[in-house]
């Protein structure tokens, strides 16, 4: 990886702190390393392994403390090799080789994220010109909801092709994967950004999602006189507490799971009967018990904690979408349904 040049700057605190794991003494670093959890050891590993090249000025101005030490070495080398020494010091071969695994390739871990947000339409107009095993390995590698989505645009025979290899798929050689991690990022992910749809148009209807009700309602009836069209689209993009409706009571048990409890209460508190009920109905007998007696408990609640909780919620089933924990239904085409 080329250096980074002498006068780049603005580091985020990732990198700044992999700089500084890098310079210290190995064993410094591992007793360092010891004191953090898996997932801290994971990010700051990761961001290592992209350091490539730091000059030495580059390091002194960052850790002045540290100035006499590093001027006179020949500065540092993040890499996939040194990262994996310095692990070896504090974790068993077993643990490195997994953390190794996560982030063997940060452009390659990056991708596969990326891919699951670009459009499937995008996706499968690029993937229709590869090869089926190709094909076949990039969608055994996002999630199964996009990998859907993308088969069912791509022509039927080139799909069915994709299944069968899907099914058949052995584990790839490394370097394999890696090699087509680079083209998707040479090839594909260097235009995403000329090609994503609708994205002025998302990140408007995000901002919507954490304005308070007032400033919502205001906002979007302002939208409506101006382009009635323009704040239907955004409307239509919009995720609310409401649209909890519309996810699955596996999916509403998930969201349980994983929601701070407290601010479930307060945001239910606020919430309409329906809400309430598919929550309630989604809680053993005794979970539902102890819910309503805590809501009951807080007494009268301000509208603004309400927004604030039911926010938080939002928040937290965004997320568990993004990470494939449970299904938002986009409403995209009407759903076809059985009785």
């Amino acid at each position: 990886m080329a250096p980074r040049k002498q006068g780049d700057k603005g580091l985020t605190g990732l990198e700044k702190a992999a700089v500084v794991m890098m310079s210290l003494d190995v064993d410094i670093a591992a007793k360092i390393f010891g004191m953090m959890n898996e997932q801290e050891i994971k990010e700051i590993s990761q961001t290592m392994t992209s350091l490539g090249s730091i000059k030495p000025e580059m390091v002194d101005g960052l850790l002045k403390e540290f100035v006499n030490e590093l001027s006179q070495g020949q500065g540092i080398v993040g890499s996939l090799e040194s990262t994996e020494k310095l692990l070896s010091q504090v974790l068993g071969k077993e643990k490195v080789a997994t953390i190794m695994e996560d982030i063997s390739g940060p452009a390659g871990r990056n991708t596969w994220d990326k891919l699951n947000n670009v459009s499937e339409e995008v996706l499968a107009a690029f993937l229709k010109n590869e090869y089926p095993q190709t094909v076949a390995l990039v969608l055994s590698k996002i999630r199964t909801s996009q990998a859907a989505r993308v088969l069912s645009i791509l022509p039927e025979e080139f799909a069915l092709e994709i299944l069968q290899r899907m099914i058949t798929l052995e584990p790839v050689k490394r370097e394999v994967l890696s090699g087509i991690e680079k083209t998707l990022q040479s090839e594909f992910m260097s235009s995403l950004a000329t090609t994503k749809k609708f994205n002025s148009f998302e990140s408007v209807a995000e901002i919507f999602n954490n304005f308070d009700r007032n400033t919502e309602s205001k906002y979007m009836e302002l939208l409506e006189k101006t382009d009635e069209s323009m704040a239907q689209r955004v409307r239509e993009l919009m995720f609310t507490f409401d649209d909890l409706t519309t996810i699955d009571n596996a999916g509403i048990q998930t969201i349980i799971r994983f929601v701070d409890k407290g601010q479930l209460a307060i945001a239910l508190k606020g919430a309409n009967e329906k809400i309430r009920d598919l929550f309630f109905s989604n809680m053993s007998e005794r979970a539902a018990k102890i819910m309503k007696e805590d809501m009951e408990s807080r007494g009268p609640v301000r509208m603004k904690d309400v927004d604030e909780a039911q926010m938080a919620i939002v928040v937290k089933t965004k997320e568990l979408a993004e990470s494939g924990e449970i299904m938002i239904p986009d409403g995209s085409e009407e759903e076809e349904m059985v009785y």
